[in-house]
C-alpha cells in the first residue's frame, strides 16, 4: 500500500468506527425507549422526555444514514479522481517518450528531461543521477537545443499542450480598428 493510501484508509476507518458507535447508540437508545414504554405505556406520551428521546434518536439514526451516503459518494469521487489522475500520468509518459523519441535524445538526456520536467533542480538531478551538475547542464542544453526551445518553462508547455490538445496561450485577436 501507498503512504498516499495509508491516511485515506485511516479516514475511512475513523469515520467508520464513529459511523458504528453512532449505531450502537441509536440502537442502545431505541431500546431504552421500547423499555419505558413497556414499563409505562400511558404516561409515556405525555412527558417531554420522551418526546426529546425520540426526537434524539431519530437524529442519530438520520446521522448514520447520511454519514454513510457521504461516506459512500466520497470513496466513488477517490476513486474516480484515483483513474482519472493514472490515467493523466499514462498520458503524460505517453507524451514524454514520444517527444524523446522525436528528439533522440540518448538515454542520459531522457532522464534529466524527466527529472526536469517533473521540477527537480539541477542540483538534484546531478545527486539522483550520482553525475556532476555541469554534466546535467550539458545534457540540459543539448534537450533544449534538440526540442528546439530556449528553457525548462518551455520544454515543459509543449508537453502540457500535448496533453491538452492546444497552446495554453491563445494568439490575440488583432483588435478591428475603425
Amino acid at each position: 500500500m501507498t503512504e498516499a493510501k495509508r491516511p485515506e484508509r485511516t479516514k475511512v476507518s475513523a469515520v467508520l468506527v464513529l459511523m458504528l458507535l453512532q449505531g450502537f447508540c441509536a440502537t442502545f437508545f431505541l431500546l431504552d425507549m421500547i423499555s419505558d414504554l413497556i414499563a409505562e405505556p400511558s404516561s409515556m406520551w405525555i412527558r417531554p422526555h420522551f418526546v426529546m428521546e425520540i426526537l434524539a434518536n431519530l437524529g442519530l439514526a438520520a446521522g448514520v444514514v447520511f454519514e454513510g451516503a457521504y461516506l459512500v459518494r466520497m470513496l466513488r469521487r477517490q476513486a474516480h479522481a484515483d483513474r482519472a489522475l493514472s490515467a493523466a500520468s499514462g498520458a503524460l509518459h505517453e507524451v514524454m517518450e514520444g517527444y524523446f523519441d522525436d528528439w533522440r535524445l540518448t538515454p542520459a538526456e531522457a532522464d534529466v528531461a524527466a527529472f526536469t520536467i517533473k521540477g527537480f533542480s539541477i542540483a538534484e538531478i546531478a545527486a539522483l543521477r550520482g553525475s556532476a551538475e555541469g554534466t546535467v547542464k550539458t545534457h540540459l542544453n543539448a534537450i533544449y537545443r534538440k526540442a528546439g526551445v530556449p528553457g525548462r518553462g518551455q520544454l515543459v508547455n509543449l508537453l502540457i499542450e500535448e496533453l491538452l490538445d492546444g497552446p495554453l496561450v491563445r494568439p490575440k485577436v488583432a483588435a478591428a480598428s475603425g
